[in-house]
């Protein structure tokens, strides 16, 4: 059997794997590590969108942008971009790029191939009380 791990032992862990990805059209390498818990959160909270009913529902415009943004990394393992105010700028480099480097934030980060497709299956309405699967709630 494993180790049973303590608070200390998590908290004290370096847990956050990184990938270096060449990326010829820009004459480099970038590198792209694992979210953290908040980071991942972010990330998927920036996919969902509310529209007019209040449902919510998968917004995928700049999808592979924004993963990217979330997980481009400095050699001290800072973020590169600001998913807030550099989606756009990084949105509009090369597509073949973005996804090279979207295709190991994905494997690195856990994220299944349709994950998008799941997601949109499993949105759910942005009123309480309200059942994503279609189900009746029961009555109190």
């Amino acid at each position: 059997m494993a180790k049973i791990l303590s608070k200390t032992d998590i908290l004290g862990l370096s847990d956050l794997a990184t990938e270096t990805v060449d990326v010829p059209e820009w004459g480099g390498a970038v590198i792209i590590r694992t979210m953290t818990g908040t980071e991942r959160d972010a990330y998927e909270a920036s996919l969902m969108q509310r529209d007019a009913s209040g449902n919510y529902r998968v917004d995928t415009v700049n999808m592979r942008a924004k993963l990217v943004a979330h997980t481009a990394v400095d050699e001290a393992g800072a973020l590169l971009f600001d998913p807030a105010t550099e989606l756009a700028a990084l949105a509009g480099k090369n597509a073949a790029a973005i996804e090279r480097l979207f295709v190991v934030a994905q494997r690195l980060n856990g994220l299944a191939g349709n994950s998008v497709v799941d997601a949109e299956k499993n949105s759910v309405s942005g009123l309480p009380g309200d059942s994503a699967s279609g189900s009746p709630q029961p009555s109190a």
